[in-house]
């Protein structure tokens, strides 16, 4: 019989200002629409919607929309979407097309999949992708998203993305409630650092993604870091930090999870999940005690800065 590990007090949190609700941890959804079979997939938002983990982050583009028509349907056979979950979209561009009405088109496709009427936070996503000035033109994509908040379509928006030097012209505009970053704050990388401390500034809450930079802080054997390849200084890094986890008798993937979960600046980490029993080793990684001396001899291992994605 498994059991639920005791939650931190502060597992539920705010969304800065927007009145709206999170998890320490929420359910990265971008690898639901390609686990097969499907039936997986709709099994592990199941699983969410049974656990601890009260929000799920999704995509418009996350396998061409079947992302968000598995939780739909997961959401369906659970009789709806629970009052307590929250439920995160985005909105994606069609291929260079990053228009308003392609943003209002977004957003309906997004409602009819996931099968609700409101949207609680909204991402305009990877903007960086696409001209700064066709973005945020009159009537443009910021300007259809903000007016989709005020209408009461969407209850909150946010900006997702990864390069931090293309977001941080974003973060000037000033309209945006919350922040959510990808790979840029680990163990391994901080380039995310200024955009974080500027969101604060504005009174957003931060998200953070990403925390096993897709890969490597998991398996031994990856090289990769960012869906890039890794400096060598990164992949050694990574491996020291591996048996200073093992010495302290816990594993690295516990602590990449951790040092993100326990950073009081972030509302939520996301962690990407494609099978059921990942959700409730999640929320044990999650909730682990792990040794308070841990924590400094992982940070004398980082890397220097210009091995960082964003240098």
């Amino acid at each position: 019989m498994t059991t639920t590990p005791e939650l931190p007090a502060d597992w539920v949190r705010p969304v800065g200002s927007t009145g709206l609700r999170t998890t320490a941890v929420m359910l990265g959804c971008s690898p639901l629409g390609h686990v097969e079979p499907a039936s997986e997939g709709v099994a592990t938002v199941r699983a969410v919607l049974g656990s601890p983990i009260r929000a799920l982050d999704t995509s418009n583009d996350y396998a061409d929309g079947e992302s968000e028509r598995r939780i739909g349907q997961a959401l369906a056979e659970a009789g709806g979407l629970p009052e307590d979950v929250l439920l995160v979209t985005k909105v994606d561009a069609r291929g260079s097309d990053f228009s308003g009405r392609r943003v209002r088109d977004s957003l309906a496709e997004s409602r009819a999949r996931l099968g609700v009427d409101e949207l609680g936070l909204v991402h305009l996503h990877d903007p960086e992708y696409h001209d700064f000035d066709h973005v945020t033109e009159p009537g443009g994509a910021v300007d259809t998203l903000v007016a989709a908040r005020e209408s009461g379509e969407v209850r909150a928006i946010g900006l997702a993305g990864g390069d931090v030097r293309v977001m941080a012209r974003y973060l000037e505009l000033g309209v945006f409630d919350v922040l959510l970053t990808h790979s840029r704050w680990s163990l391994l990388d901080r380039s995310a650092g200024p955009i974080i401390d500027a969101a604060l500034e504005q009174g957003m809450a931060v998200m953070n993604a990403a925390v096993y930079g897709a890969g490597i802080l998991v398996d031994p054997a990856s090289t990769s870091y960012g869906y890039r390849r890794a400096p060598s200084e990164l992949v050694e890094a990574a491996a020291a930090m591996r048996e200073v986890c093992a010495r302290h008798g816990t594993d690295l993937r516990t602590a990449a999870l951790q040092f993100s979960v326990r950073d009081e600046r972030f509302a939520s980490t996301i962690v990407g999940m494609s099978h059921p029993d990942r959700v409730a080793a999640t929320v044990e990684a999650a909730t682990a005690d792990l040794p308070a001396d841990l924590w400094p001899e992982l940070e004398a291992l980082v890397p220097p800065r210009r091995v960082w994605l964003d240098a």
